[in-house]
């Protein structure tokens, strides 16, 4: 009995006791699956520089919509539906094609990657950097867009379907690797960069916009001119687009665009990303300024005009043209740079009629000259402190004209020329391939008509144009 009754009196320490180890065990437990706050820090960082490349990469793809409605306002009524749907199949083709093989080609890694091509990450073959292949996606389905202004008004759908798949399934990713990929053969990120810190194009003046811009010129070279644009000896006609409205639209949403292109090129904002994304959005906007004011006075001096149409790519010419030098040039040299883009772009136009070759909204003056000018200024007024800023690997090699040196500017004329001479070949190796066997051009009937009615089966304004009631005369 008493046995018992010391039991009872036991048995209630016992209990707390035993609940109180068990309580310090649970919490031990639970500490030790507790993240540390280093994890936490390191989780946070990771996933700010994750949404800054998504939020920079939306902006970028968000540039389609901007080339859709500058190429439409700068095509004639009857052609809008057809500049519109290769704009939107631009964003489709590119988005599978860069999943597929473009990506691979570009960054993939593996034993057979070598200086010229990566071989690696094909379909996303063990691939988990998600936010990195949006970004560059967006970026290639540019490059592939820029074309098509070159081409408008005369190119038969089907070849269009034909040469896009190899632009950026091919052409494009090839010139990422060189200049962006870590093994790339001259780019600035390998570890033995050749001639002071490789070539420097931050966020793609020669990457991107070049590649379009001589891509569209070989092509439209080969396509031929609009009918009635140049008559007998030297005569040129003008053929207005049918909405100066939104192609001024389409130029301000591509300026919004750029700050994702641009400032989103630091890749991060941590490890100084934020402040360089700062400044390059700075001179991002002084370069855009600069070329569209230099236009107006352009415009005014030789054609005693204010011109709508050459503002828009004059603003856009110097978009192009700080692309490349964005992160390492001070913000006074973005305004000579956009300012000189801009008059580059303006005799391009006129060379371009010299030689006869038609580019009806004027890509090849705006992305072909204005990128290369880009990547020309990288080697001319780069700064010291702009190139450590942007983190390349030999700062001392800085602009000529602020006292660097040439080796910096020889390197961007070689990995310029070698841009050129790869996208020069192989987009004549397409377009005359395309040329022999579908053929590239409509038929001049359909071309009188529009590529609206006879290549889609609509009209765009059906209330005015071929098949409506409206004032305008058939085929305006």
């Amino acid at each position: 009995m008493e046995r018992r009754t010391w039991l009872r009196k036991l048995h209630r320490p016992l209990a707390v006791l035993g609940g109180a180890i068990f309580a310090m065990a649970a919490i031990s437990a639970a500490a030790a699956q507790e993240p540390t706050t280093e994890e936490h820090v390191a989780d946070l960082l990771k996933a700010v520089d994750t949404a800054w490349l998504l939020i920079a990469g939306s902006l970028v793809f968000f540039m389609q919509a901007g080339f859709a409605m500058l190429t439409g306002g700068f095509v004639r009524s009857k052609n809008t539906a057809n500049i519109l749907m290769k704009n939107m199949i631009d964003a489709c083709v590119g988005g599978l094609l860069f999943w597929a093989f473009g990506y691979g080609l570009a960054y993939g890694t593996s034993s057979s990657s070598n200086g010229f091509i990566g071989l690696g990450d094909f379909f996303f073959n063990n691939y988990e950097s998600f936010a990195s292949w949006f970004f560059q996606y967006a970026f290639a389905a540019a490059a592939a867009t820029i074309v098509a202004g070159s081409l408008a008004e005369r190119l038969k759908f089907s070849a269009y379907l034909v040469y896009t798949v190899v632009i950026s399934g091919f052409i494009y990713p090839v010139v990422v690797h060189w200049a962006w990929d870590v093994n790339g053969w001259m780019s600035a990120f390998n570890k033995d960069p050749f001639l002071a810190s490789g070539y420097i194009d931050f966020a793609g003046s020669g990457v991107v916009h070049m590649v379009g811009g001589w891509a569209g010129v070989v092509g439209a070279a080969l396509l031929g001119a609009r009918l009635g644009k140049y008559g007998p000896g030297k005569q040129v006609n003008a053929i207005p687009g049918h909405n100066i409205s939104i192609a001024t639209l389409g130029m301000f949403i591509l300026w919004f665009g750029w700050y994702g292109f641009n400032p989103g090129s630091t890749l991060a904002l941590t490890g100084g990303g934020a402040a360089l994304a700062a400044k390059v959005a700075v001179n991002t906007t002084l370069a855009a300024c600069a070329g569209g004011v230099a236009a107006v006075l352009y415009s005014k001096i030789l054609t005693t005009r204010y011109d709508p149409g050459l503002l828009i790519n004059g603003i856009l010419a110097g978009l192009v043209g700080i692309t490349a030098p964005c992160a390492t040039v001070d913000p006074w040299a973005a305004v000579v740079i956009g300012a000189v883009a801009s008059f580059l772009m303006y005799l391009a136009v006129l060379g371009l009629d010299v030689i006869r070759i038609d580019d009806p909204v004027g890509a090849f003056p705006v992305h072909g000259i204005g990128g290369l000018w880009g990547v020309i200024a990288v080697g001319l007024f780069s700064s010291q402190t702009g190139l450590e800023q942007a983190g390349y690997s030999d700062p001392s090699k800085y602009g000529l004209l602020l006292g660097g040196g040439f080796e910096q500017l020889g390197a961007q004329l070689v990995g310029a020329a070698s841009i050129i001479a790869w996208v020069v070949v192989t987009a004549f190796i397409l377009f005359f391939g395309i040329k022999v066997t579908i053929g590239m051009r409509v038929p001049p009937e359909e071309e009188e008509k529009g590529l609206d009615l006879l290549e889609h089966g609509l009209d765009s304004y059906p209330d005015f144009g071929p098949t409506g009631p409206g004032v305008f005369s058939p085929g305006a």
